[in-house]
């Protein structure tokens, strides 16, 4: 059978794939250790009467350069599994928060070394006030589990992370910032 055959055959059985199942495995360009969906970006996955995927995500906050990213990496997803008509759809509102980051998800950042975040902090509704101040987080160390760290930086790799080091097993480390 050839290449072309199989891949017939497999689009055709198409309808019969799930494609949240499909898109809950594309994983995070700036956080691979987890799935959209662990990182609760990934809001809804729905077919639309005509056959069209919709997928709607949630940027982890407004300008995030991994959406394009994302994206492209749910529409080749879901082509490769047979869906030929996707829609990735951003939505805004609500805005993300690390308290969507799903109990797997945070496992996940644990056993790769990256502290999860705490509970994302109350805010009333409207506008975000702007604080000029130092920002006041903690976090353990996922290494030994020490409470005793400090900031060393404010970001890490990504905007989403501050870089941390244990005062106890002397090891730098990410956090994942309460949003």
């Amino acid at each position: 059978m050839s290449g072309r055959t199989l891949r017939r055959s497999a689009r055709a059985t198409a309808p019969s794939l799930d494609p949240r199942s499909v898109a809950e495995t594309v994983v995070d360009p700036e956080l691979p250790v987890l799935t959209l969906a662990d990182l609760g970006v990934l809001r809804d996955v729905r077919r639309e009467d005509d056959g069209t995927v919709v997928v709607e995500i949630t940027p982890t906050y407004s300008g995030c350069p991994a959406m394009g990213v994302m994206r492209a990496d749910l529409v080749h997803a879901l082509h490769e599994a047979g869906f030929d008509r996707t829609d990735v759809r951003t939505v805004l509102s609500p805005a993300w928060t690390t308290d969507w980051i799903t109990a797997e998800g945070r496992r996940k950042l644990a056993q790769a070394g990256i502290a999860p975040p705490g509970p994302a902090p109350e805010r009333a509704p409207g506008p975000v006030p702007l604080e000029l101040g130092p920002s006041r987080r903690s976090a353990a160390c996922p290494l030994c589990g020490s409470a005793d760290t400090e900031e060393v930086s404010e970001f890490g790799a990504t905007a989403c992370t501050a870089l941390r080091r244990c005062r106890q097993c002397q090891e730098p480390f990410e956090h994942v910032k309460e949003l």
